[in-house]
């Protein structure tokens, strides 16, 4: 069974770069109808005399209701249409079909695989054990030899897991191995995301800290270089476990440069259930002032693609905490995103009816009044916030940067 079927391709040329339209198959209903995914390339003309640059690639949607990066993909594909493109650009709006269209009402759900409960984004794919005995085995490869070799093991890994698995797959895994195929043929992986009610901020690898400042986005969260299932675990992570282990051998690498120049960031792009494409087109020029730093484009007519000044906060991910709902009720989210709160200041207040004028013979815990601040013992700086306004008890209703720090 070949899982990488696809329609025909449709070609177009611009300034010298192929532009490429696929339509990628990725599973089937029960009807027998195909779930498709459209896949976008810019294959870049490179000459013996060009140096290397990034190949890249960028994915949107695959949690259902978030939607605005489907909007910065139009974006950056109208933009890169002026552009000198020195790497191949692969982007993927719609990158989850199911998601996407799992309405209840008037809301998209889509965050977690509807038969199985597991999240979309922790379905993707990392196996430890062969990174130990790849560097023992090329411990004197060039590094020419370890890219390609190392990459074609990683994509060997997902067509066995597409092709060859007796037992099957769930329609979560087939999706994130087809997208995951991609992602790992590119050295910059950007995966779109947004929160609830949020603001914008980056999943950033610490080594990959000094990446940060080149994307419009004021806040930064620095994780480990481990893997939890997520995209940008899937293809960091394992180039970063290869450079530990050759570093174990006694031959040494620098995370970041030459065949270990791998960078994957999920971009968290403010609220779902909405698009504005104006807020769209300045998250497009973000990413283009990164991928120019990396040398991956530089626009034809007009200015270099510059990051904005702004004040940019960072925390490690031990430090970004959740505030869970410490009872029931309906919630006025007073504090605001980016903007540190002072200990003691309320990030919200709980509206409990039920308690209006109670009696001081009824048990409540909380007699007579309707009214609750929330509050905290530390300053904070606000990120993100629940969607609804009615809560119950253990809702996580806000997510916060601790022990923050300017980049």
């Amino acid at each position: 069974m070949n899982t990488f079927k696809h329609s025909a391709s449709k070609n177009t040329s611009f300034n010298s770069n192929t532009f490429n339209k696929r339509v990628m198959h990725v599973g089937e209903m029960a009807s027998g109808a195909k779930l498709t995914v459209p896949v976008y390339s810019f294959e870049c003309q490179q000459t013996d005399a060009q140096p290397k640059a990034p190949n890249v690639y960028i994915q949107a949607n695959m949690h259902g209701a978030e939607v605005q990066g489907n909007a910065v993909i139009f974006q950056l594909l109208e933009l890169l249409k002026d552009c000198d493109i020195q790497g191949n650009i692969t982007l993927v709006p719609y990158a989850n079909p199911v998601a996407c269209n799992h309405k209840n009402g008037e809301y998209t759900l889509g965050r977690f695989d509807p038969i199985t409960g597991v999240n979309w984004n922790r379905m993707y794919h990392f196996d430890e054990t062969v990174i130990a005995p790849f560097a023992e085995q090329n411990i004197d490869a060039t590094e020419d030899e370890i890219q390609l070799k190392f990459q074609q093991l990683l994509l060997a890994q997902i067509e066995q897991k597409l092709d060859h698995n007796i037992w099957g797959l769930t329609t979560g895994q087939r999706i994130a191995y087809q997208l995951q195929h991609m992602a790992h043929q590119a050295d910059l992986v950007l995966d779109l995301h947004t929160g609830p009610i949020s603001s914008k901020h980056l999943y950033c690898p610490e080594y990959a800290k000094a990446s940060a400042s080149y994307f419009d986005i004021p806040h930064t969260i620095l994780i480990p270089n481990e893997f939890d299932g997520a995209m940008d675990e899937s293809t960091f992570c394992p180039w970063w476990h290869l450079q530990q282990a050759f570093q174990a051998q006694g031959r040494n690498f620098v995370m970041g440069e030459g065949v270990f120049t791998k960078e994957s960031f999920t971009v968290e792009l403010g609220s779902q259930e909405q698009i504005d494409l104006a807020v769209a087109h300045h998250d497009a020029l973000g990413i283009l002032s990164y991928l120019q730093h990396k040398g991956v484009v530089t626009p034809q007519k007009g200015q270099a693609f510059l990051p904005q000044k702004m004040i940019r906060y960072a925390c490690y991910l031990k430090n970004y905490r959740a505030l869970y709902a410490p009872m029931g009720g309906m919630v006025d989210y007073l504090a605001e995103f980016g903007k540190p709160l002072p200990v003691g200041e309320p990030l919200a207040r709980i509206l409990r009816m039920d308690n209006y004028c109670a009696s001081e013979h009824n048990d409540q815990h909380e007699v007579g009044d309707p009214l609750h601040l929330i509050s905290l013992d530390r300053q904070v700086l606000p990120i993100l916030h629940f969607a609804s306004a009615s809560v119950n008890q253990g809702t996580e209703l806000y997510k916060v940067f601790t022990d923050y720090f300017e980049l």
